[in-house]
This record gives structure tokens, C-alpha cells and sequence, in this order.
């Protein structure tokens, strides 16, 4: 009888042919929705063409030095600096630099340096709505309609899609984020939230946050505050050596790459961070929250917050995870409000709050309505078409309005500082020579000049003197010190008073001077490499030859050629 019985377990199971078909095809539903979601937000991506960022060139003029072998400079040849703040985003490119994918040319007509960052953050958006799916398939009936829908809601934020398709590391912030709250969910779902599997992941997780951009050193927080609000008195000293492992697991990587640029640059921060004088959290800080709820919309998000509220009042495995999605959604909250305000448009640094957010609501619209019937379910999306209209078309007029004025475009900067100064240069057979200036993406990728940078990101010294660390004056440091051979300076930098300095008139001549764009646009080169009033009339005469036609594009999105390399001008 036993060895009837074993045989009988040993046989190949018969697997009806349906249940094989729906077996194989399992994989379309996840398939559609991710490719679904994604071609959504690609289009919305779309709409803003070319577009990148200034800021994001000088991580990309980073990525060509240390492909190149020159260092972590933002110019072969000069001091190193940390003027990058990404360090995961800056290998990313290195990368794609080594493996011939970027900074190299053109692909199907399209510049890579164009291309290749925008399609990393396709594949991190890719990877959003993967990890979403996977979630959502624990804790909904409908996961594929679950996934589709957190990637159109994230296609109509202009916030996000902006950010993350920049040319800056948002996208691959955004999906750290993301992937340590869904590993989370899965593990307080398996009961496996105290394993040391799980601890070490989600610290090393939380490290490679933190070495994407500096605020995401909250994250180290987010295993213990889950481990905390969900230990029992039997699980504490598991909780706490679990705690202990996962700060273990971040302090590795994240200890290592602080060694080292301490080490490098002489820094405990990145000189970014130094120059923008970020100032200690205050309680006064958290207030800015309200920045994004109106941007959102009040109806839309009071609605949101009823919707989780009515999802999470009738116990089941959304409740019992969810936690792992709010704290560190409230944790990137946090990150987001205490920050020094960005002075770019749309939000920069509230990526990671748009994805947890979205995610959150959507799979708690798809358990409330589960446990309705017709006419609750009816009631649900009606409330939810009426408060997100106004927020729809909010959207809209922000998404449009952006395209128009779009900050400080990447490619007209190389055009008006890089090609333009080079062009001056040329003019003077300066061999050798300056440029003081803010804006030092698009310049430091094409400008044959020795960059300073005004705004103090990749300069040490002036880092120090914003940050108050360095008593000596702006204006005796460029005077007396630097000497640079070509100034520039325009709106805001106006108040660094080194143009109303009366050694600007003792030691230099204006080449250019507009009152386009309202504000003030100023142009000088050094007095002692003019060689008479010809050459002198001859850079002005060039300058109101080429700056004119320059004015109609600032702002726009288009493309400043196949390739962005040192020397060139507006006629190469």
C-alpha cells in the first residue's frame, strides 16, 4: 500500500491545458501595465524635447574627467573639487562614457549625451512600476490595473516627470526610495522584517539613497522606524540587533565613500553642499509640506488622505504593511521640507514624495473599492473625477508653462558661455586664459577657459566664503587673486558686487551689456590682454553679431549639436 501511494506521489501531475495557457500568459497582464505606464510617461517626457538641465552638466563634465583619467575635476588640470553630490548618478555615466554610450556622438540623429541619461531614467521609471507590481501583487485583487494607474498618475505630475528626465539623478533617487519601501512591505507581509537578510539589504539600500543625493541619508532611518512601530516586547532585542545590522550594512559603503572624500577633498560634505550654506532643520521647516499640497491641489490630497484612511480602517494585508510605504514616504516628506529652498521651478527635490504618495493612494482606492458595491464604488470615482480635475488641469497649465520657461536650459548655456567666450578668446589669440562665471554646466563641457565658478559649487575658497568659513571678500579675491581674464555676471549674481567694484572700471572693459530677459547681462575682459581699441571694438562688434539672435532661444529646449567638446564656437 505504501509503495502504491509513493508512486502515485512520485507520477508527473497532469496540469490541465487551460490552467497551462493561463500559466505562460501570466506574464502579459504585468508586461502591459509596466510597458503601459511607462509609454505614458515617456510621452509626457517627450513633450519637453531635448531639454536637460545647466546643473546636470556638471556631473556630466565630472563623468568625462574620470572616464578620461583626469580625477573627480570639473576640468582636466585643476584643484579637485566635490562639486557633484550624486556619486551613484556620476558612475552611472562614467559608465555609459567607458562603454561608448555617451559624450561620444549621435544616435539615430539624437545626441547621447541627450539620449543616454534620458533613457537610464525610462529604465529607473521602469523599475518604479516593476517594484510597484510586485507590491501591488501582494496586496490587491488587481495588481496590473494597480501598476498601470501609478504610472499615468506619475506621467500627469510635471514635477516628476521633469525632474526625472533632467538629466540629474532623480530618477535613480526616486527608485532607491521606491525599492526600499517595497522590499519592506514584502518583508513585514512574509514576517521576515527581523531576519538578517533583510536588515543588511535595507541599509545597503538606504546607502546607495544617500549616494545618489545627500538627503537621502534619511533612509538609513526608515528599517529602524518600521522595526519600531511594529515590535511586540517578545521581538525587541531581534528588532534591535536587526536595527544594528542594517545601520552596519550603510555605514560600510556610505563609510567608505566619506573616507574617501574626505581624503580627495579635504570634506566631510560635498562642496555643494557647503556653497548652498545648508542650514540645520527647524520645526518651522516642516510647514513647507503645504508648498506641495498645494501644487497637488487641497481637494485632491484631503480626498487622498480619506481614501487611505477608509482603506486602512478594515483590517487586512494592506494594513499590515503599510506601514513600510508611509514611513518612508513621510520620511522623503521630511528630506523635501527641510532642505534649503531649490530656486529652480516644479519642485526638484519632492521625486521620491510623488512616487510613495501616488503608490500609496492608488492601491488604497483599489481596497476601498473592493469592499464596495456598485454604488459605493460609483461614489468613489465620481468624488475622485470631481477633486482631480481641478489638479488635472493645474497640471496642465504647469507641465505647458514649464516647456516656455523651462530653467536655465543646458544647451544655452553652452551657446552663451561656452561657444561665445571661446569665440572672444579666439579673437584676443588668447592662448591661456579665465572665465568667472555661474552656470558651469554646459561652460565647463565646451569652454577652453579656466573655469571659476561664481556660484562657489565646484570652487572650494568660494564655497567657504558664502558659507562664511573663509573671512576673505568676494571682490579682493577676484581682484587681487584670481585676476580672471573674462567676467560674467547676470541677475541675482549682480548682488556679489563685483561689477559695481571700482576696480571693475580700473581693470577691466564692458563687452556687452543687455537689459533682455529683465535683467542685467554683462560681459568684461581684462584690460591687459586687449591688445588696442580695434581688437576692443572687434570683440564688440562680435558680441552684438552673435548674443542677439542667442536672446529668442533662452529657455527653449533645443539640441547645441552632436557633441559638446572644449574650444568650440558658435561657427564650428
Amino acid at each position: 500500500m505504501v509503495e502504491v501511494e509513493t508512486a502515485r506521489l512520485s507520477a508527473p501531475v497532469e496540469v490541465p491545458e487551460g490552467a497551462r495557457r493561463h500559466r505562460d500568459r501570466s506574464w502579459l497582464a504585468p508586461l502591459a501595465a509596466v510597458v503601459g505606464g511607462l509609454v505614458l510617461i515617456g510621452w509626457r517626457a517627450s513633450r519637453y524635447g531635448s531639454w536637460m538641465v545647466d546643473d546636470a552638466g556638471i556631473t556630466f563634465a565630472y563623468a568625462r574627467s574620470v572616464a578620461e583619467g583626469a580625477g573627480p575635476v570639473l576640468q582636466p588640470g585643476v584643484p579637485a573639487v566635490e562639486g557633484f553630490s550624486n556619486p551613484t548618478w556620476l558612475a552611472v555615466l562614467v559608465l555609459g562614457e567607458w562603454f561608448g554610450l555617451f559624450d561620444r556622438g549621435t544616435v539615430f540623429g539624437v545626441p547621447d549625451y541627450v539620449l543616454y541619461p534620458k533613457a537610464i531614467a525610462l529604465l529607473c521609471c521602469a523599475g518604479i512600476l516593476a517594484a510597484c507590481y510586485v507590491a501591488a501583487r501582494r496586496v490587491s485583487r488587481w495588481p496590473a490595473l494597480i501598476t498601470f494607474a501609478t504610472g499615468a498618475a506619475l506621467a500627469a505630475i510635471p514635477s516628476f516627470v521633469i525632474w526625472c528626465f533632467s538629466g540629474l539623478e532623480n530618477p535613480l533617487f526616486a527608485l532607491a526610495a521606491c525599492v526600499l519601501a517595497v522590499y519592506l512591505l514584502l518583508a513585514v507581509l512574509d514576517g521576515r522584517l527581523w531576519t538578517p537578510t533583510v536588515a543588511v539589504t535595507a541599509g545597503a539600500i538606504a546607502a546607495f539613497a544617500a549616494l545618489t543625493r545627500p538627503d537621502g541619508l534619511i533612509y538609513l532611518v526608515a528599517y529602524p522606524l518600521v522595526s519600531v512601530i511594529l515590535v511586540r516586547r517578545a521581538t525587541l532585542l531581534v528588532a534591535v540587533r536587526s536595527a544594528l545590522y542594517s545601520g552596519l550594512a550603510f555605514a560600510v559603503p556610505y563609510g567608505a565613500y566619506l573616507v574617501w572624500r574626505i581624503s580627495e577633498f579635504g570634506r566631510l560634505v560635498p562642496n555643494t553642499a557647503v556653497a548652498k550654506d545648508q542650514a540645520l532643520p527647524t520645526v518651522q521647516d516642516l510647514t513647507r509640506a503645504g508648498d506641495l499640497v498645494q501644487y497637488a491641489g487641497a481637494p485632491a490630497v484631503i480626498a487622498a488622505v480619506g481614501v487611505v484612511g477608509l482603506a486602512l480602517a478594515v483590517p487586512s494585508r494592506w494594513r499590515d504593511g503599510v506601514v513600510a510605504v508611509v514611513v518612508p514616504l513621510a520620511l522623503a516628506l521630511v528630506a523635501y521640507c527641510v532642505l534649503e529652498p531649490d530656486w529652480m521651478g516644479q519642485f526638484r527635490f519632492a521625486t521620491p514624495v510623488w512616487v510613495l504618495a501616488v503608490f500609496l493612494v492608488v492601491v488604497s482606492v483599489g481596497e476601498l473599492v473592493a469592499r464596495l458595491r456598485t454604488r459605493g464604488r460609483v461614489l468613489v470615482a465620481l468624488t475622485l473625477v470631481g477633486v482631480l480635475i481641478p489638479s488635472g488641469s493645474a497640471f496642465a497649465s504647469a507641465s505647458e508653462s514649464y516647456r516656455a520657461t523651462s530653467d536655465v536650459p543646458l544647451c544655452w548655456i553652452v551657446e552663451r558661455f561656452g561657444y561665445v567666450f571661446n569665440g572672444y578668446a579666439d579673437i584676443i589669440g588668447l592662448q591661456q586664459g579665465s572665465l568667472f562665471s555661474p552656470d558651469m554646466g554646459g561652460t565647463s563641457l565646451t569652454s577652453r577657459l579656466r573655469l571659476i565658478d561664481m556660484a562657489g559649487l565646484t570652487e572650494a575658497k568660494i564655497a567657504d566664503m558664502y558659507a562664511g568659513k573663509d573671512p576673505t571678500d568676494l571682490s579682493d579675491y577676484v581682484f587681487e587673486q584670481v585676476k580672471p581674464t573674462f567676467v560674467h555676471t547676470h541677475g541675482a549674481w549682480m548682488q556679489n558686487q563685483v561689477t559695481i567694484d571700482p576696480r571693475m572700471d580700473r581693470d577691466y572693459y564692458r563687452i556687452h551689456r543687455s537689459p533682455n530677459l529683465d535683467m542685467s547681462d554683462e560681459d568684461w575682459v581684462r584690460k591687459e590682454v586687449v591688445r588696442d581699441e580695434a581688437q576692443l571694438e572687434e570683440l564688440r562688434q562680435y558680441a552684438g553679431r552673435v548674443l542677439p539672435p542667442l536672446w529668442p532661444g533662452f529657455r527653449n529646449s533645443g539640441s547645441c549639436g552632436p557633441v559638446l567638446r572644449p574650444g568650440q564656437t558658435l561657427a564650428s
